[in-house]
């Protein structure tokens, strides 16, 4: 069987931190995978910033009741899901998502989890495992299955090297100079075709 397994901001729908830096006015939020290696130094940077300006929960979830899949992300999804599973794999968190998933016809996610204190206040984050998106690819991987990864950031790269194809989709040009081993999309149909290209080529044994 073979499974396709996309990142979620920045491919599918628009990024979270950088709508809330917008609505906020705080430019620093601005910051995200695509700038930042390391996940965990870049979320206690946010969440020192969501403290110092007593920044709650809600305030994200209003910002994010209000977006939308990117430009043809919808017709791209279905596309997909018409001819093999789509699981995304995203290091987003359950109480942000649900809103997107929706409008993308609920696809399958696994991501992480925000902690919150009594007053809303973002506290804390776990993850769904360390590496999630990448041992979530050798898990599939375990079950027989074959996989296609992309995605456009720093966190992604293990996931679509881990892959048994992949490219990255939009992905900044430090990223694409540092890892020219992989290939990068700039559309939705380049991205389709590379998907077409892996479920049509002959299974190895």
């Amino acid at each position: 069987m073979r499974i396709v397994c996309l990142d979620l901001e920045g491919v599918l729908v628009p990024e979270i931190w950088i709508a809330f830096s917008e609505a906020t006015g705080i430019p620093e939020l601005r910051r995200t995978t695509r700038d930042e290696p390391d996940y965990d130094k870049l979320m206690r940077f946010r969440l020192d910033i969501l403290t110092r300006n007593n920044l709650k929960l809600a305030d994200i979830q209003r910002v994010i009741s209000g977006m939308d899949p990117l430009p043809g992300a919808v017709e791209f999804t279905n596309a997909i899901r018409e001819r093999t599973q789509l699981i995304i794999l995203s290091d987003t968190f359950e109480q942000f998502a649900k809103p997107l998933m929706a409008k993308l016809g609920w696809p399958v996610l696994l991501c992480n989890s925000l902690e919150t204190g009594k007053d809303g206040a973002v506290t804390g984050y776990r993850l769904r495992q360390k590496n999630g998106k990448r041992e979530a690819v050798k898990a599939f991987k375990s079950l027989n299955m074959t996989v296609f990864a992309a995605g456009d950031s720093f966190n992604d790269l293990a996931m679509i090297r881990e892959a048994d194809a992949g490219c990255l989709f939009r992905a900044p040009e430090s990223i694409k100079k540092d890892c020219a081993d992989i290939h990068c999309t700039e559309t939705y149909d380049e991205l389709l075709t590379e998907i077409d290209s892996f479920l049509d080529s002959p299974v190895s044994t």
